[in-house]
């Protein structure tokens, strides 16, 4: 089993608009600074990290449920699965995304990961609250 960390951000916005907005895999860019360079390639989408470092990546399907699950497959390693989620929260919702602890993932990486998230969800509400 991996550690688990649940990062949350509640968002004053009716969850389906914020679940429309976030599904577009082109939208992730907006706000998931991660998966920065976002781009469509011969078989699937290319996320280009901070480093630069190109790694395939796939979106769960459109659905009525809120999950905006991702999976990145970096050069060499498994496959990461992260999964994230929008629930509605009375006239609003709430974005979680549920960071897993890699096996080879340090303290300090796993808070820097962490933080990483929580800006990136707060970036988030304040696009869709705007």
């Amino acid at each position: 089993m991996l550690d688990v960390q649940t990062i949350t951000v509640s968002i004053d916005r009716d969850w389906r608009a914020v679940y429309e907005f976030c599904r577009v895999p082109e939208n992730f860019a907006k706000w998931a600074s991660g998966l920065g360079g976002l781009e469509r390639g011969a078989t699937g989408w290319i996320a280009r990290t901070p480093e630069g470092v190109a790694m395939p990546v796939r979106f769960s399907e459109p659905n009525a449920y809120g999950v905006l699950d991702h999976w990145l497959s970096p050069p060499g390693a498994d496959e990461i699965y992260l999964p994230m989620r929008i629930i509605a929260n009375r006239a609003g919702c709430t974005a979680m995304f549920i960071l897993l602890r890699q096996p080879d993932m340090t303290d300090e990486r796993l808070a820097h990961d962490a933080a990483w998230v929580a800006r990136d969800l707060a970036r988030l509400k304040e696009m869709m609250e705007a």
